[in-house]
């Protein structure tokens, strides 16, 4: 269902004109399907303006039907616009920032794509173009939205709070999927992904969080942070937590101990991040006082930030994973192996299709190799429903 405030107040951005160029042909809908390398479904959406296709599949729709991109969908000028809440700060550089628009239930929200930060701001694509101020205050402020997508495009996109990059390769392999479906990734730590999906601002919350004293992985924090509230965890991967340090470990970082040198600096991740949280226990453990480590309050948001700031030698240390340091190439001290969960309203889980897109692309063959390939991952348990109660695989 599109919410309210997402429902055209204008012409649709664009008319396709499929239907009519299959028929001239002669074509089924199947056979237009196996000419382009499509479900008959995914024509079917296409010619009742339910899906958007993106460039590749125009092409091959044009190709197969032997006309133009532009013969088949002509592009209006009007465009939809729509109110929506305001996530994160806007972009005060720009007169119109770029945005990402979506649905939870019945709200609309926009987030600026500069708030994802450096290494996500040009290769993301926006959704829509903030016109004009934000008004009101604090999380009540709503912006409008020239949308440069269809409304029901939209309306499918699934945002994924957390800080594991490989939900990018997701991302990507979804675009490229014969159905292909919208996701976003929007980094931030585990508590505060936990709080964003609380507040009914994502559809899913990435975690890892080892319990200190069963060492058992996020249930412990999910019962604690969400109690009373319906969810399911699904496995992403499992990852080596540890170190980040320059290539030949310089400075011979081996522990905690270590950051209280004079000669060694820390780059540190957000309060509430798993990241933070290990790096608290094993701080503690030592005896070591947060305020004795250089750096403890140099903070950044994400496990790329740590690793770069350790290569441009800004830094000496930073807890991060290993498959940044390869991308790196840092070396890395192993501290402990841990599980990155999907935590997923369960309306969601049984009820959203682009929930179960995301989860099925998950489980695909394509999509565990290539996470596996990043080095530090291991897809073993990838696809295992975690609830309280009980374990079983999404089939």
């Amino acid at each position: 269902m599109i919410p309210a405030s997402m429902k055209r107040r204008s012409p649709p951005l664009v008319e396709g004109r499929v239907r009519a160029a299959r028929l001239e042909r002669g074509l089924s809908q199947g056979e237009l399907a196996a000419a382009a390398g499509l479900t008959r479904q995914a024509v079917y959406a296409i010619e009742s303006s339910h899906y958007l296709p993106n460039v590749t599949i125009a092409l091959r729709l044009a190709h197969s039907l032997g006309r133009s991109v532009e013969d088949l969908f002509s592009f209006e000028p009007a465009a939809a616009m729509v109110d929506a809440e305001l996530l994160g700060a806007p972009d005060e550089r720009s007169a119109t920032p770029r945005a990402k628009v979506w649905s939870v239930g019945d709200r609309t929200l926009a987030l600026p794509i500069a708030t994802l930060g450096a290494s996500l701001t040009y290769s993301t694509a926006a959704d829509g173009l903030i016109v004009g101020p934000a008004h009101g205050s604090g999380r009540a402020r709503r912006v409008r939205v020239q949308l440069l997508q269809d409304p029901r495009v939209v309306t499918q996109q699934v945002v994924v709070a957390g800080c594991d990059p490989a939900i990018q390769l997701v991302a990507e392999r979804l675009r490229q999927h014969r159905e292909p479906a919208s996701l976003l990734g929007w980094p931030m730590g585990s508590t505060a992904a936990v709080e964003a999906l609380k507040r009914g601002e994502v559809h899913v919350a990435g975690l890892h969080v080892v319990d200190p004293r069963s060492g058992e992985s996020n249930l412990p924090f999910v019962r604690r942070h969400l109690r009373g509230r319906d969810v399911t965890l699904v496995t992403f991967a499992s990852w080596e937590a540890g170190w980040l340090v320059r290539a030949a470990n310089p400075k011979t970082i081996r522990g905690p101990a270590d950051l209280a040198r004079k000669d060694v600096r820390l780059v540190n991740r957000e309060e509430g991040s798993g990241a933070r949280l290990l790096l608290d226990q094993r701080l503690a453990a030592e005896g070591i006082r947060p305020a004795r480590v250089r750096g403890y309050r140099d903070v950044v948001g994400s496990h790329f930030e740590v690793g770069r700031r350790v290569a441009e030698g800004r830094a000496d240390v930073g807890i991060g994973v290993e498959s940044i340091a390869r991308l790196l190439g840092l070396a890395f001290v192993p501290l402990q192996t841990e599980r990155f969960d999907l935590v997923i309203p369960s309306g969601f889980f049984t009820g959203h299709p682009g929930v179960a897109r995301l989860l099925e692309a998950l489980v695909s063959r394509e999509v565990r190799a290539e996470i596996a390939a990043l080095g530090g991952y291991s897809t073993r348990e990838t696809g295992n429903v975690v609830s309280l109660l009980k374990h079983h695989k999404v089939k």
